[in-house]
């Protein structure tokens, strides 16, 4: 039997879970890993703020100082989110010879070089398991589990929040504004919900699990990135009417020395795997050359489902004290060298838009997609002998720059009242 001493860095709702699941399931860990997993010392902004948990207020401090200093403490794990002064204490827990392990994605996407040489130089590890997905164990499962693979494609619902409201929009035909302040109610969306609405959460966490799956440092200024507040209900429902679902997906490709990264708003078939994913749940899609699609599903978020992947992630460096684990790829400040980053990718596209209601228009359109090289799938085209019409087109595969170039001409065509929307397709 081992008992071990942990340290926390924040006490908000993840580390509760975190403390919860430690007292309620702390036999069971007990008797399957032989581990005594017990909280030492918790750092928070109010030591005596009062807590929802019922614990000992001895073990709060306001000092990040009580924790290094403390040769009791062997591991911490970080629940503070955001850069600072999250990265700052990282490093000086690292420096102290203390493992780490956190669920923060935006310290780790930008970070994670520095933290992990901070990490080898002192011999301890950095576990970050619950950066990505919350309880799905994604980054084990490449990991340790897919290692004989090569690993093609990811594809997936990282963002909870944003899953939450194209859920509602697509099945209650409720506007953008409206199901985001419900879901700023519920606590699906903070009160400053750009990091989840604008694509910058699911950006951090596909540059995590792209550069594992593809063994290359995908950093985040590599990642094409598009939010979901153009998205509407009107393009939603005509998405249905061609048999798609939307989603926010993050996109990881690789090709031979190629790698394609992006998140944005997608449609894919309601046949998709992914089409069935509803709510703020999480799932991954995955394509290796050995085990073929893969598809892990569940909750990317909360107390308890993020809190069991950071206590797993405690137990795994309990286990591996004397043998952490590194990255073995490039891993500096910057993009992989060994590959090449495609910004010219290749894709399906729905486009909308309003014209006016005239002979000739619908050619001039398809002349201009003809002109880029870009061929059309179907056209559908609403409403009869109104001043606007809606004028609607999924191409097949092309260019993503030759689709801009023609989205280009086609705004400055004078039959053509507005772009209403251009949406990726994926298959």
């Amino acid at each position: 039997m081992a008992i071990v001493k942990i340290g926390f860095l924040g006490f908000g709702n993840i580390g509760t879970g975190v403390y919860r699941i430690l007292h309620e399931n702390g036999g069971e860990i007990f008797h399957r890993e032989g581990l005594e997993l017990k909280v030492e010392k918790i750092l928070v902004r109010d030591v005596k703020k009062p807590r929802k948990a019922a614990i000992d207020t001895a073990l709060f401090t306001d000092s990040i100082e009580d924790i290094i200093s403390n040769p009791d403490i062997e591991l911490v794990a970080e629940f503070m989110g955001g850069v600072d002064p999250a990265r700052e204490y990282i490093l000086k827990v690292l420096g102290s010879g203390k493992s780490v392990v956190t669920a923060n994605k935006e310290v780790m996407a930008k970070h994670w070089h520095e933290l992990e040489k901070a990490a080898q130089q002192n011999g301890v590890g950095l576990y970050y398991e619950a950066s990505v997905a919350g309880g799905i164990p994604i980054i084990k499962a490449v990991r340790e589990s897919l290692q004989a693979n090569r690993i093609h494609e990811i594809m997936g619902i990282i963002n909870g929040t944003t899953n939450y409201i194209l859920t509602k929009m697509s099945e209650e035909g409720r506007s953008f504004a409206e199901v985001l302040s419900e879901a700023q109610r519920l606590g699906y969306a903070e009160p400053d919900p750009t990091a989840d609405i604008e694509g910058f959460d699911a950006m951090y966490k596909l540059s995590i699990l792209s550069s594992i799956s593809f063994h290359a440092r995908v950093h985040i200024d590599r990642i094409y990135r598009e939010g979901i507040t153009g998205i509407t209900v009107e393009d939603i429902e005509y998405g249905k009417t061609l048999g798609y679902a939307i989603r926010l997906l993050a996109i990881g490709k690789k090709r031979e020395n190629s790698i394609e990264v992006r998140v944005h708003p997608t449609f894919i078939p309601f046949n998709h795997p992914l089409a069935a994913v509803r709510d703020s749940y999480n799932a991954i899609f995955i394509k290796g050359d050995a085990v073929g699609n893969l598809m892990l599903y569940g909750r990317g978020a909360g107390d308890m489902p993020t809190g069991s992947a950071i206590v797993s992630d405690i137990i795994t460096a309990c286990h591996q004290k004397h043998k952490h684990r590194y990255s073995t790829f490039y891993n500096e400040n910057k993009a992989s060298l060994e590959v090449d980053f495609e910004q010219d990718w290749e894709t399906e596209f729905f486009v909308r838009l309003s014209v006016k209601d005239k002979p000739g228009v619908l050619a001039k359109i398809a002349g201009i997609f003809g002109k880029y090289g870009v061929s059309i799938a179907s056209v559908i085209q609403k409403g009869h002998g109104e001043e606007t019409v809606p004028l609607i087109f999924v191409t097949h595969n092309a260019k993503e720059l030759s689709m801009k170039k023609a989205i280009e001409d086609i705004r400055n065509e004078q039959d053509v009242i507005k772009v209403e929307n251009v949406i990726r397709v994926e298959r």
